[in-house]
């Protein structure tokens, strides 16, 4: 089994996966704290640097391309410097950002945090700033869009929809990729934060806890809530499996036929950030898949790679080697 999982990960590089969705770059402003201001009770920072990292669909994206798959992100980015740079740093990873959409009148999502720290003082975020545009797509670049992953989308291995309820994955586009890709054999996989119902006869679908429970119309997924809820969505959106992450409690695959298959968590005693680990298990999960994979080895291969990530602080990321280490480590403790 160990030998498996290991030539699966062999297998997984340059596998040729499109992540289409919500595109987010995560700033973190860094300042050395000075003083209090005398015009209000507020800290004064010294600015000692800058970062942006991917953030949304970006961190799918980010996840794949250190995971050595050959990844291609379409989205939308605005005419500024969070998009060239978001765009840079995935270029510097070997994505392909042709399907970057640049909408001059909307900005880049954006999620600017204020990080305070010193060397005698613990770092920490003052204050978040988020910028994005409420408004729907306009219908040139919903179309520009549909162009692109109409033309690309039939050269894919896998495709994944990464959507945070930021317009980027309309309705119309949501019904053409399950649709082209059903087509063609193509498996899809779709995480969506509000709006899981919308996108049947998708392949496979994942949610958190939360997602789930609000989708099924429970109130939370204790005892056999959980069944229920995965039962259901497997029922409702004609899904091939549905996976249900549980935090602490690793995560629960659900398949055709009533087969439901627990995912303990590894090493819960060194969790240290959560953040982003679900991103992490979609395209895990989407490139093991793609490199033959069935539903339960993907998925378990996934369970290892956020076991990886959430020991790391922010939205983390891993890689072959890693995941290697991660595969002998937990096979050895099972002898």
């Amino acid at each position: 089994m160990k030998r498996i999982f290991l030539d699966l990960i062999d297998h997984m590089k340059n596998k040729k996966i499109m992540v289409i969705g919500d595109m987010v770059a995560d700033s973190y402003l860094e300042g050395k704290i000075s003083r209090i201001s005398r015009e209000a009770p507020v800290l004064i920072l010294e600015h000692t640097g800058e970062k942006v990292v991917p953030g949304g669909a970006a961190n799918v994206v980010h996840n794949g391309a250190t995971l050595l798959g050959k990844v291609y992100a379409v989205g939308v980015i605005g005419l500024d410097s969070a998009g060239e740079l978001l765009n840079q740093r995935l270029q510097q990873v070997g994505v392909n950002t042709d399907g970057f959409i640049i909408d001059e009148e909307r900005p880049t999502i954006s999620k600017q945090r204020i990080m305070a720290g010193g060397l005698a003082t613990v770092r920490q975020q003052v204050v978040r700033i988020d910028k994005e545009s409420k408004k729907p797509l306009s219908s040139h670049t919903e179309q520009k869009l549909l162009e692109y992953i109409r033309r690309t989308l039939p050269h894919m291995d896998a495709v994944v929809m990464s959507d945070y309820g930021s317009y980027t994955v309309f309705d119309t586009l949501k019904k053409n990729v399950i649709d082209w890709c059903n087509e063609r054999s193509i498996p899809c996989m779709v995480d969506s934060r509000y709006d899981i119902l919308s996108y049947t006869n998708v392949t496979l679908v994942k949610q958190n806890e939360s997602e789930a429970a609000n989708a099924a119309g429970l109130p939370d997924l204790t005892g056999q809530r959980l069944q229920e809820a995965g039962e259901k969505l497997l029922e409702q959106l004609k899904a091939r499996a549905v996976l249900i992450t549980q935090g602490a409690e690793g995560m629960t695959l659900f398949e055709q036929q009533g087969k439901q298959t627990h995912i303990p968590v590894t090493n819960i005693s060194e969790v240290y950030d959560v953040s982003g680990a679900g991103d992490t298990v979609v395209v895990t999960m989407m490139l093991a898949i793609a490199a033959g994979a069935d539903f339960f080895a993907a998925a378990k291969l996934a369970n290892v790679a956020a076991g990886i990530v959430v020991r790391k602080s922010g939205t983390a990321t891993t890689n072959p080697l890693e995941l290697k280490q991660a595969i002998g480590d937990q096979f050895d403790e099972t002898r």
